[in-house]
């Protein structure tokens, strides 16, 4: 074969870049979005306490907004999700916050009264097809003014192999966010667990009861602002104080 043969004429379509080609434009690091600063690795301050990592002075930051293009497959899978939301009548700019790309991982974040459309559409459409939810997990950041609690689905796509999380927040005030047990009945559990832990209130929960701690507990033990420690063990009558008053070695 010569290489003036027909059947070496350059076909521009040869060179295209599959979908998911490292070649593809790589999303510029998202530009960190600081909302507060550590003191201490328990936030502890003014004591001699020794656990508490006193010197640690360390900003509280989340990974920013990234913009387009995304990379890997998350570009198209972005214009597929935009495409099933208008054919749900939902406008995708009003129901998405922010995409955030960190660390080869997507994730999406939902404004809270949409949670339940967007996540129809990932699981239905035939494209997308994101048929399990891996669970959920609850966050609290104290000095996220106004969205102080975030809940974290972490959904998977059996028939493509891939991974896509949804991040909801809702305010300490005001800690409803819709359940996902109508799209995924496996975040039952999962729900319950981030309710007894964290406070989170998801409406349409079918039995949204404690799954850990006894039904009486006060409060929600994973929350940034429950005390580390004074929680009286009544089977001794022992106490465990809290950081500030424990003894110091130094």
């Amino acid at each position: 074969m010569t290489f003036d043969s027909p059947d070496n004429t350059d076909n521009p379509a040869e060179h295209q870049v599959p979908e998911e080609s490292p070649a593809q434009a790589q999303p510029k690091p998202p530009q960190d979005e600081v909302i507060g600063t550590r003191r201490g690795m328990f936030g502890v301050s003014g004591t001699g306490d020794t656990s508490g990592y006193g010197g640690l002075v360390t900003p509280v930051a989340l990974p920013g907004g990234t913009t387009p293009p995304y990379g890997s497959w998350f570009d198209a899978f972005v214009g597929t999700l935009r495409a099933a939301l208008v054919g749900r009548v939902i406008a995708f700019d009003t129901v998405i916050e922010k995409i955030v790309v960190f660390r080869d991982e997507l994730t999406l974040h939902v404004k809270r009264e949409h949670l339940v459309a967007v996540a129809s559409a990932l699981r239905d459409d035939s494209t997308l097809r994101f048929e399990l939810c891996l669970g959920v997990n609850g966050v609290h950041y104290p000095d996220d003014d106004g969205r102080e609690l975030h809940a974290v689905y972490h959904l998977k796509s059996i028939t493509h192999g891939r991974r896509v999380r949804l991040e909801v927040s809702a305010p300490d005030a005001d800690p409803h966010i819709p359940s996902l047990f109508s799209v995924y009945p496996t975040v039952d559990w999962h729900e319950r667990e981030t309710y007894d832990f964290f406070g989170i209130l998801f409406d349409g929960h079918p039995s949204l009861t404690r799954i850990t701690m006894p039904d009486d507990w006060r409060g929600h033990p994973q929350r940034k602002d429950y005390p580390l420690g004074g929680i009286p063990v009544e089977y001794k009558g022992a106490r465990i104080p809290p950081p500030d008053e424990r003894r110091t070695y130094s």
